[in-house]
Formats: structure tokens, sequence, C-alpha cells
């Protein structure tokens, strides 16, 4: 089915685009009966957002790229009702068999098993901490965990055994699980980012539009610090045209909030991402599309997208040069780390295991 011709309101996109495994291409051919209108009319009204319970086999995926600051990473969900559209997991839905366009943010999977078996890798004798992050390729926080509280039991795993952990997010839920987290800050076992991308609240809306609004977000990187939690900002993905103009603005307000710390990362443009942003680029900011895609094609050799470890993050030639200065320069005049927060994995212990537990396990 093709892309709409008008956005959906409260979604990134209403474009259930074919992913890449697909294995048959449908095309509508309208017969003069009227059905294909109705049939695309029908398909951009987004549907009720549902969440499918999974019980999966292990939490714990291992890092391999050089230019990611953790080694471990914890995924309580699959797929993202923020919907923000330049999200780089979003072709992680292709291993689904679903969407990585409107199904990305309206299907989303649960790992209602995730602190069960974090608990067991922990346990497991050969397991050795290393530098953990929660939510890399989703929001830890989004909407659906106020009711299914995964990400919540992965943080008590975290705390029961000591574990240090890093925390991403766009959502001001991580503030509940603030008797959590605090305690373990004080002593270096959490750190937490918090993405603002913009601080213009139309541009957000459409940007990433069921995320927390940037006024929120700030609020939050207060509310963090205030509770003694190393907080940090990543203003990631930066947007040619788009967002970068307020590249210096975000870091500022970042600051004040009480952020110590800041990262950036220019936008990547995987898979089914490409196509997507770009008819979103057409839908929103028509007179601008050409100009931003130029200009990521500059920083991308050339290319829409660059997969390379050591460049895909930062870009490469002349405009990703300026805007690292301009990211350093800022970073420097503002007091704000470049460095994530140090965790201390030295703390990681396991609890003691009572007589018919490891009995248990003996059989």
């Amino acid at each position: 089915m093709g892309a709409p011709a008008e956005p959906v309101k409260g979604r990134g996109t209403g474009w259930n685009l074919p992913h890449r495994f697909e294995r048959v291409q449908r095309e509508p051919v309208d017969d003069g009966w009227g059905e294909v209108e109705q049939a695309v009319q029908s398909d951009v009204v987004p549907p009720q957002t549902q969440v499918l319970e999974e019980r999966v086999k292990s939490i714990l995926a291992s890092n391999d790229s050089p230019d990611i600051g953790f080694d471990l990473s914890i995924n309580p969900y699959r797929g993202c009702e923020h919907g923000c559209i330049y999200c780089y997991a979003r072709p992680t839905h292709s291993y689904l068999n679903l969407s990585p366009g409107l199904d990305f943010e309206t299907r989303i999977v649960a790992k209602v098993n995730a602190a069960q078996r974090l608990r067991e890798a922990f346990m497991a004798p050969g397991y050795e901490p290393q530098m953990l992050n929660i939510g890399s390729v989703t929001d830890a926080y989004q909407p659906a965990e106020r009711r299914m509280r995964i990400t919540r039991g992965v943080i008590e795993v975290m705390s029961e055994f000591s574990h240090g952990f890093s925390l991403l997010t766009k959502s001001s839920g991580v503030e509940r699980d603030l008797d959590l987290i605090a305690p373990m800050a004080e002593q270096r076992l959490a750190a937490v980012y918090v993405s603002i991308t913009t601080l213009d609240a139309a541009l957000a809306r459409v940007l990433e539009p069921r995320a927390a609004s940037p006024e929120r977000r700030l609020r939050t990187i207060r509310t963090l610090a205030q509770a003694g939690v190393p907080v940090g900002v990543s203003v990631s993905p930066v947007i040619p045209f788009i967002n970068e103009p307020e590249l210096e603005r975000i870091l500022e307000a970042a600051r004040d909030a009480g952020a110590s710390s800041a990262f950036s990362i220019v936008l990547r443009l995987p898979w089914e991402v490409n196509p997507l942003f770009q008819q979103w680029l057409q839908q929103h900011f028509p007179e601008r599309a050409d100009r931003v895609m130029a200009r990521v094609r500059e920083m991308r050799g050339g290319r829409d997208n660059d997969s390379q470890f050591g460049s895909r993050m930062t870009g490469q030639g002349i405009w990703a040069s300026l805007l690292r200065q301009r990211f350093d320069k800022a970073t420097r005049r503002l007091g704000l780390q470049n460095d994530r927060a140090g965790l201390d994995l030295s703390r990681f212990r396991r609890p003691a295991v009572r007589g018919d537990e490891r009995q248990g396990r003996l059989f």
C-alpha cells in the first residue's frame, strides 16, 4: 500500500510500508467502484495501540559496536508508541513480520518475564557485571509501562543485585521509579539520560507525537537532578535545517535544568527509516525537504545512510565537522561533560540463596 497523502494526527506515520523481508508485494488497483480510495482512507486511520505479551528466553543483549558506550542492553518492549519518525529502531519490527511504519508505534510487544530472565542471568555463575543500558532500541517508559510495570521490575532486580545501569528516555514516567533509582545513584549505580530533540512544542508534536513535551522533559531533568541522580541530555538526532539550529539552545536549557553531561548523534536513516523519514519531510516540510536530504548526503559520503562504525554516529565531511565543533564549543562553555557518568560495577552482589532454592537448581 502506498504512503498516505496526509499526516495522521497523533502518529509519526500513517504508512504501513512493507518491510524488507516481505516476499509478496501488494499494489491496489482501482476498478472504478471506489474501493481503492476507501481502502486508502481506512488504512490511514490510526488503529488503537495493541500491547502483545511475550515471554522471552533471554533479556540481555550484547553490544558489538565500538561507538556505543555500553556492553549490554535491556529493552523491556519491542516497538515504541512515542512514534518518533526518525527512530533508528523501526527496522527491528521487520524481524517480527510487522511494518517498521505504523505497526512499530501501534503493535507493541511487552516482554512480561523480563525481570525473571534478568534475575536468572545475574545468578548464573559465569556472569560478570558489565556496562548496561536500559532502553537502547525502545523507550522503557513509553505509555504501556504505566500499566505493565516491566521496566520497574527490571530496575528492582538491578537494585537487588547492586548492578549499575544507565537509562535513556523521553518520558517523564522515569520519575515514578525515583524511589529505586535515587538510592542507587547515591552508590554510583545509576545514571539517566533524557532525550531532547527540540524546544519547539509544535515541531515535537509532529516529530515525536506521543512523547512528553520538551518543557515536560526539562522538568524531568530538574526532578532527577534534585534527587541526586546524575542526568545527561541527548540532543539526538540532529536533523539539518529542522532541529539543528536549536543545538546550542537545547544544551543551555538542559544545563539550566540540571543536566551535567551531554551527547549528540546526527540523523541516521537505516533501512525502512529512509523512505519513512523522506515521506514525513514531504508532508511537513516540503519547502525544505531537498535541502535537508542534500545536507544529510553531504554528511554521509553522498549516500542517504552510513552504517560504518566510527562515522555512523557523527557523520563525515565539513558539515559534520562543523556540527561537532558547535557541540564541543557549547558544552565547554556550559560546563557539560562529554563523558558518560562512571558507574561502580564492583558493587555487584548476588543475594544469598535459601537452601530450598539451591537444592531446586540441582535437579
